[in-house]
């Protein structure tokens, strides 16, 4: 079967022409191991209910897990059981998984994932922003893909799914982009009806000419094995830097960035004070290191009752650039964040002075708390 390709201007623009042709009626739900910020925001703005279930060793940050990504096939299983289908809009996966840390999903995990979604006959698909990253992992750490092409191992996932999302931004090695591809021919229809009047037509979906060209050499780089490897291994040089340092992170590191465990390094700043982002406003202040919360912050408010939902984590990222920096930059990265942890008693919490409705930790205003 061949696939139908829609190119979009970043991932947030195949979220926009997608999920609400896959969502279609209010109230549906849509299963995922975790959804990052934009997603989970398109699937509530189309009147979807995201439901996320990701394995329970991602919980722990301190013990080592080969694929911390995963999603837990148990409790999909359970809710599959519990829901009819027409009120299940898709299962999305998402590789690597940011949300719970850049974390890897096995192979594995997406053989049952995909199974249960046959069964069930639930829509299968993949944001796939980082899924390179995935590949590479899935290489290194999963019995019987040793020395694989990551090429072979990203086909071989792609084809238990029926579509995936993409934000070019990261795993396509461009500066502005995205892609959608399906396999139903009646869902593309549908999303290429939608791309017209938000995205562009057909051909480039608010793309330049020059970034496609660049997107198409910049998908043949991301796969190589040089390049992953260098990725990860400055990914994973950094948090060894701060674990060695005795900063909480999540461990093992993921493919894009250091995840600072921001609950256990400020442990007297509750939740609804923001721990991620107040130690990212701290190492900005230090020096000059610009992270960003993963935590409460991001994850907002449930849009029927306005109450702050809970986050299963309290992250400051440190995504690291791709061929950007040196170890000796990374070693002042690491330094600023250090300087912080040997004076986090003194860190604040923060709160609101303005909050949007919609993706509020993009554009929201804060101040600092008198205490915690």
């Amino acid at each position: 079967m061949n696939p139908y390709v829609l190119p979009v201007h970043q991932g947030r623009g195949a979220e926009q022409v997608v999920l609400p042709e896959l969502i279609g009626r209010r109230g549906r739900f849509v299963l995922s191991n975790m959804l990052f910020d934009t997603t989970r925001a398109h699937v509530q703005l189309a009147g979807g209910r995201p439901v996320e279930l990701v394995a329970p060793e991602a919980m722990d940050t301190r013990t080592p897990h080969p694929f911390k990504g995963n999603m837990d096939v148990a409790r999909l299983e359970e809710f599959l059981n519990r829901h009819p289908p027409e009120d299940v809009a898709c299962i999305i996966l998402t590789v690597t998984n940011n949300s719970a840390g850049g974390q890897p999903v096995s192979m594995a995990n997406i053989r049952a994932v995909a199974a249960l979604a046959r069964r069930h006959g639930i829509p299968l698909l993949f944001d796939a922003a980082r899924y390179t990253e995935n590949c590479w992992f899935v290489r290194e750490r999963e019995p019987g893909y040793a020395g694989r092409d990551p090429r072979d191992i990203a086909r071989e996932m792609f084809a238990l799914g029926d579509g995936m999302l993409m934000s070019a931004k990261k795993d396509g090695l461009v500066n502005i982009g995205g892609v959608a591809a399906f396999k139903d021919e009646e869902l593309y229809r549908r999303a290429a009806a939608r791309l017209v009047p938000y995205e562009g037509f057909l051909t480039y979906g608010g793309m330049a000419g020059r970034d496609m060209e660049a997107l198409a050499v910049g998908l043949g780089e991301a796969l190589d094995p040089a390049y992953l490897a260098y990725r990860v291994g400055q990914v994973e040089y950094l948090g060894r830097l701060l674990r060695e340092a005795g900063v909480p992170i999540q461990w093992p590191t993921g493919g894009h960035g250091v995840f600072v465990d921001a609950r256990q390094f400020l442990p007297h700043i509750p939740p609804e004070r923001f721990p991620g982002h107040a130690l990212a406003l701290e190492a900005y202040l230090e020096g000059g290191v610009r992270g960003v919360e993963v935590g409460s912050l991001m994850m907002g408010r449930d849009p029927a009752t306005g109450r702050q939902l809970p986050s299963p984590f309290e992250f400051y990222r440190l995504a690291v650039p791709r061929r950007v920096y040196t170890h000796r930059h990374l070693e002042d990265v690491a330094e600023v964040v250090v300087r912080v942890f040997r004076r986090r008693e003194q860190v604040r919490g923060v709160r609101f002075v303005d909050e949007p409705a919609v993706l509020r930790h993009f554009t929201a205003r804060f101040d600092w708390c008198e205490a915690g």
